[in-house]
């Protein structure tokens, strides 16, 4: 399928989808969301054929995504308002679902601005790699709106209630080296080297134990809602899958036999 907003594609088994809308920094229309969720589509289809095994996100230009497109919201005085819930549930919610359920890593390359459902877009992925120059930003706020997109679920978990309601309630600019900090994402990069490097973790994540990748991620996500009982006997349920995978049986057997080992992802 060629694509207008976005740019896509899937090579070694890592698949790539950049945000491509630069002159709007990025900001989700109609057209992306579309485009964005036939890409996953693909994805999805490649990861149950065993084609793809990580998922890089990132965006072109200056910024990674100022969420939604503003200019598809405007209201001129006496025009009946939007039902922003309808966007949420048709667009956002599913994107987000999406990225949390999708059973290989997803490794999401920050490289500029990450405001709005931008920033809980990039903080719904596994592992968040920033540039220097970044910033996440809960703008919903200045307009008068609640924190979409997970972002009211993953600030709490991330960085506590308390700087959670100070990001929510006022809006302001979170820079990459203190949401690193705080537990916001994982690592802060050069702004030049972010690509390369966010491409090298992806790459390496690609080759190995795709479906013990997919069960941590599984554990780690059901973990917040868990108590400790629940999450002892999830732990034992995960482990007896992943014990029956060939990864389980190849990892031993490197072990075993000093040599590095060569996982096929299933």
């Amino acid at each position: 399928m060629a694509y207008d907003t976005i740019e896509f594609s899937l090579r070694d088994g890592v698949a790539t989808l950049v945000l491509n809308r630069p002159d709007r920094l990025n900001s989700f229309n109609e057209a992306m969301h579309q485009e964005v969720r036939q890409a996953l589509t693909e994805v999805q289809a490649a990861v149950e054929a065993g084609d793809c095994r990580a998922l890089l996100l990132t965006g072109n230009g200056r910024g990674f995504c100022a969420g939604q497109d503003l200019s598809d919201r405007n209201v001129a005085p006496g025009d009946e308002m939007p039902d922003l819930g309808y966007s949420i549930e048709t667009y956002y919610n599913p994107l987000i679902r999406t990225l949390t359920a999708l059973p290989v890593p997803v490794v999401c390359a920050v490289n500029g601005v990450a405001a709005g459902a931008g920033a809980n877009i990039a903080l719904a992925c596994d592992i968040v790699l920033a540039a220097r120059s970044a910033s996440f930003t809960q703008a919903f706020a200045k307009i008068g709106l609640v924190p979409d997109s997970g972002g009211t679920w993953q600030l709490p978990r991330q960085v506590g209630l308390a700087r959670a309601k100070g990001l929510a309630m006022l809006g302001d600019k979170l820079g990459a080296e203190q949401a690193e900090a705080w537990g916001l994402i994982w690592r802060v990069v050069d702004d030049e080297g972010l690509r390369d490097e966010a491409a090298r973790l992806a790459a390496h994540l690609a080759t190995q134990p795709t479906r013990g990748l997919a069960l941590i991620k599984q554990a780690l996500n059901e973990s917040g809602t868990n108590d400790l009982d629940t999450q002892l006997d999830l732990e034992r349920d995960l482990q007896r899958q992943a014990g029956r995978t060939a990864d389980y049986r190849e990892g031993v057997a490197a072990f075993m036999e000093k040599r590095s080992p060569k996982f096929s992802g299933q």
